[in-house]
């Protein structure tokens, strides 16, 4: 499908409710009823008119479509036909939902967290013809290492497998009695083994399918030394710290060692945990933490074209007999570097020398940079010219300038090392360059433009807040994720960051629970024989206390033949997620330009597939499913986003860092970002209020991304993922103000104001002027800027492509 998008190397390339709309068609009329105008009232009701025109019944929409094969009310309402180009309320009241796949409730019980594991279809067609029939990309979105509040996990000597595709047993699986069982994905019988037979929760014998692993979609295992090709690693992180004048200047320095120090007994691990330090200006400077000294000692190598390790023993200590030394260099780090003049910074030595201290265990390294590496391997030239950000000719240097930080990155992934980087820049740093050490060992990338901890409070704020959200989370070393799936069904593509160590084998030398990863699919062969598919995610990986486990997802999705069904099931966000990966690698691939001409050619594709199946249903204007009614705005909104807008002043390391972001997010942080959830708060009522604990909390409906939404005398929060912005107009209620913000009046609201909210993520009030406004109004997608068509328009240009 998409096979204007798609760059693969084989052969091809929940719901607003009825409620809602009586709601909504109740308000049009009381608005009607209101106007005392007879031709005002007039207009207004032909007006609206063709917003009420008869769509068809499920009997007729069922011979259109193909035959409905018994879905249930849900899946009748997603099908039903929305005209774009007449409906201006579709977003639904609260946050959307995802599509539940349409099985059997014992199977809806087990299956894997949306959250965890999502398929842009929940209904899979059963051929690619299908599939291409649909004109909607099939692929997975997978959330594995996220932080769970129930996990099972199991500790037994056997850990049951399929003999032939060595998928794990699961829910999925068929007992065809108590001592055999067949593989859910290739179909293979198996044995049930001895001990088996016997179930841990229940004490008893003789009931294999009511094992905690055939009873829980998401299980966690304790992998025996099989899983292992040395003993487990400790819990390993080196700090490599960027002290030249500019990062002296911009000040992350003293907030890096004191949110270490505060945080240094809550890193992951147990006493065999080990720490090392590294700073670099145009030379590399070691720290010698062995116990016993009285003080840390600086050992400092300056020929950085041949980047040796001054000690072997001493620089990676236990952290646990030396914390004293290693909270001595915290607090007498900032000062050693306060007089620096030293401008020029051998990041790559620096990475060379990282690379050889951590080679023997693997690890994390971490690694602070302020500036554009001008010294040694690695170094680098400016290769941005502000004159040209706004060009609409095509955005240059997307991709690497050298292959250095790629090398190095797999030869770190080699070890069992995983490379994480915070840019803190107030300058072009060359992030698409220094972000592959991160990209091909599995890292995670942290970017802080403008950063000055004077200057810049709210970047200092957010640095703050990330810095003690990375050194707590949970993490994982020496890991390797397979996915697997039902046999027809194959994987193509992967995307996010790691190194593909075979077709399905992703090596993470380092996982953590904020990262996630897409899949393109496609179907190989008929999948006629199978009533459900399956899919299958393994992370095997090593515990911060050096315990080997495996953590097993596996979904479960009705495989169906019926045009219908597919469209039923489509999951809207999926499938927008996805594509954005897809976008991703081709503006790096080939341009930006046919990216976004990609991005529009999805939409085009899917009406005129839609109209051209549906035909006889004699629709005119833009006609979607119910299930994809925001696709449009979703793909508008992707275009807005600075990884892939053009015409507006975008610097290049920002542009390449929304990319980074795009490529590694999980889904729901991901569409927060593109389509952030916008409410209103200073009329909030009881009225469809939760009751939780005896606290009333009020339901918000969403509002549409406009500043027609948008009143002088309200308050908006908007809710970006990893930012909230509250709004104040300048008559909102001084009560409101006096309560929330806790300060008397509108006048007295501090201009960008950091709201004290104990959060990770930042919280802030914008006032209602013009230099807040802009920071707020280029999140309302619906709307015209500069650049970039509203909403309306964009329907326009949808239609006259279609009309070509």
């Amino acid at each position: 499908p998409l096979c204007r998008f798609s760059i693969k190397k084989s052969a091809v390339s929940n719901s607003i409710s009825d409620l809602f709309n009586i709601i909504f068609i109740e308000k049009k009329f009381k608005k009607l009823l209101s106007f005392k105008n007879v031709d005002i009232c007039n207009h207004y009701f032909f007006a609206f008119l063709p917003s009420l025109q008869p769509f068809p019944n499920l009997s007729q929409l069922s011979a259109a479509l193909g035959g409905l094969s018994g879905v249930p009310e849900l899946e009748v309402e997603a099908l039903r036909p929305v005209n774009l180009l007449q409906e201006r309320n579709l977003l639904p009241p609260r946050p959307l939902e995802p599509p539940e796949p349409n099985v059997s409730s014992d199977l809806k019980k087990v299956n894997c967290s949306p959250q965890t594991f999502r398929c842009t279809l929940t209904s899979i067609p059963q051929t690619q013809a299908l599939l291409n029939k649909a004109r909607l990309p099939l692929g997975l979105l997978l959330h594995p290492f996220r932080d769970l509040q129930q996990l099972p996990v199991i500790t037994s000597n056997t850990i049951v497998r399929c003999r032939s595709c060595r998928t794990y047993i699961n829910p999925f699986v068929t007992f065809l009695d108590q001592r055999r069982w067949k593989c859910n994905l290739c179909y293979r019988v198996n044995d049930v083994p001895d001990e088996f037979m016997y179930n841990p929760v229940t004490r008893s014998y003789g009931e294999p399918h009511k094992r905690p692993e055939v009873q829980n979609s998401t299980v966690e295992f304790i992998a025996s030394s099989d899983y292992m090709l040395r003993p487990p690693q400790p819990a390993v992180y080196l700090f490599v710290l960027d002290v030249s004048h500019n990062a002296v200047e911009a000040g992350y320095l003293k907030y890096f060692c004191e949110s270490l120090l505060e945080n240094l007994t809550k890193l992951p691990g147990d006493m065999r945990t080990r720490v090392g330090f590294l700073t670099f200006d145009s030379t590399i400077h070691f720290y010698n933490l062995q116990e016993g000294l009285s003080q840390p000692q600086m050992l400092v190598v300056s020929d950085i074209d041949d980047v040796f390790i001054p000690s072997h023993d001493s620089l990676m200590v236990n952290l646990k007999e030396s914390k004293e030394l290693v909270k001595d260099l915290l607090t007498s780090l900032p000062e050693m570097f306060s007089q620096t003049r030293e401008t020029h910074s051998a990041l790559g030595p620096a990475l060379q020398a990282a690379y050889k201290l951590m080679s023997p265990t693997g690890g994390r390294i971490t690694v602070f940079q302020t500036q554009l590496p001008t010294l040694g391997a690695g170094a680098l030239q400016s290769r941005e010219d502000p004159n040209q950000r706004s060009s609409a000719k095509g955005v240059q240097h997307l991709g690497p300038a050298t292959d250095f930080y790629k090398k190095l990155a797999l030869d770190c992934s080699g070890q069992q090392i995983g490379v994480d980087l915070f840019l803190l820049s107030s300058q072009y740093a060359d992030l698409a360059s220094l972000a592959c050490m991160s990209k091909y060992s599995a890292g995670s990338v942290f970017y802080y433009p403008s950063f000055h901890y004077i200057h810049n409070p709210a970047q200092l704020e957010k640095f703050q807040k990330d810095l003690e959200r990375y050194l707590t989370r949970k993490i994982g070393f020496e890991a390797v994720m397979r996915i697997r799936c039902t046999k027809g069904l194959s994987i193509h593509t992967f995307h996010g960051n790691f190194f593909v160590r075979s077709t399905d084998l992703l090596s993470l030398a380092n996982v953590n629970p904020d990262s996630a990863f897409a899949v393109q699919m496609s179907i190989e062969d008929s999948l006629a024989d199978s009533s459900l598919a399956c899919f299958q995610a393994a992370l095997l990986y090593t515990s911060s206390r050096g315990k080997r486990r495996i953590r097993v997802h596996t979904l479960c999705l009705p495989v169906v033949n019926q045009l219908s069904d597919v469209y039923a099931g489509a999951d809207v966000q999926a499938i927008t997620c996805l594509l954005a990966n897809m976008a991703i690698d081709r503006s790096v691939s080939s341009s930006l330009s046919d990216a976004r001409d990609a991005l529009v050619n999805a939409v085009v594709d899917l009406v005129s597939a839609y109209k051209s199946n549906v035909s006889n249903l004699q629709q005119s204007g833009l006609v979607v499913p119910a299930s994809m009614r925001l696709f449009p705005l979703y793909i508008l909104a992707l275009l807005k986003q600075k990884a892939l807008r053009t015409g507006t002043s975008t610097r290049l390391d920002e542009r390449v860092f929304a990319m980074c972001e795009f490529k590694t997010q999980p889904l729901q942080q991901l569409m927060r970002m593109v389509h952030p959830d916008l409410y209103r708060l200073d009329n909030l009522s009881d009225q469809g209020a939760l009751h939780l604990n005896d606290t009333v909390v009020p339901q918000p409906h969403l509002l549409h991304l406009s500043a027609e939404r948008l009143s002088r005398d309200g308050a908006f929060l908007m809710d970006c993922g990893n930012v909230f912005y509250l709004w104040i107009g300048k008559c909102c209620n001084e009560m409101f103000i006096r309560d929330v913000l806790g300060c008397p009046n509108y006048a007295s609201i501090p201009p960008n104001m950091l709201l004290p909210f104990t959060l990770v993520f930042s919280f802030f009030s914008c006032r209602d002027d013009a230099s807040a406004k802009a920071t707020l109004f280029q999140h309302l997608v619906e709307d015209q800027s500069e650049v970039a068509s509203s909403y309306r328009d964009f329907l326009q240009h949808i239609q006259q492509q279609m009309s070509k």
